[in-house]
């Protein structure tokens, strides 16, 4: 359960701290990513900060459990909201996305508490 708990924050870790890296540089993909569901690039900086925070605070949480707990959670609220924009956007063609970083969101909230 451990090995478990370290592999899958890990990915999680990696791949919020390259969404971030890329809403910073204003990636285009990121751009049509967030156009297609109706935000500005005005909200890439924004976005990109709480990613980033959410994977420093999940890197911490693999020696302090309630930050990474907190992280974890903020993760899951932050791609709740973006898999119910994408819907009320009817924006299905890049779902897998905000679905992907949901479920490893959630897979590392309940591993942060039961390991």
């Amino acid at each position: 359960m451990f090995a478990a708990f370290v592999i899958v924050t890990a990915i999680t870790i990696a791949l919020n701290a390259i969404e971030s890296v890329a809403n910073f540089m204003r990636a285009e993909w990121v751009k049509r990513n967030s156009r297609a569901v109706g935000l500005s690039d005005s909200w890439l900086p924004f976005l990109g900060l709480v990613k980033g925070a959410a994977a420093v605070g999940l890197a911490v949480g693999l020696f302090w459990r309630p930050l990474g707990i907190a992280a974890a959670v903020g993760l899951v609220v932050f791609f709740v909201l973006a898999t119910a924009l994408h819907v009320k956007a009817r924006v299905f063609h890049n779902f897998a996305g905000p679905l992907l970083f949901l479920g490893l969101s959630v897979a590392t909230l309940w591993l942060m508490i039961a390991a």
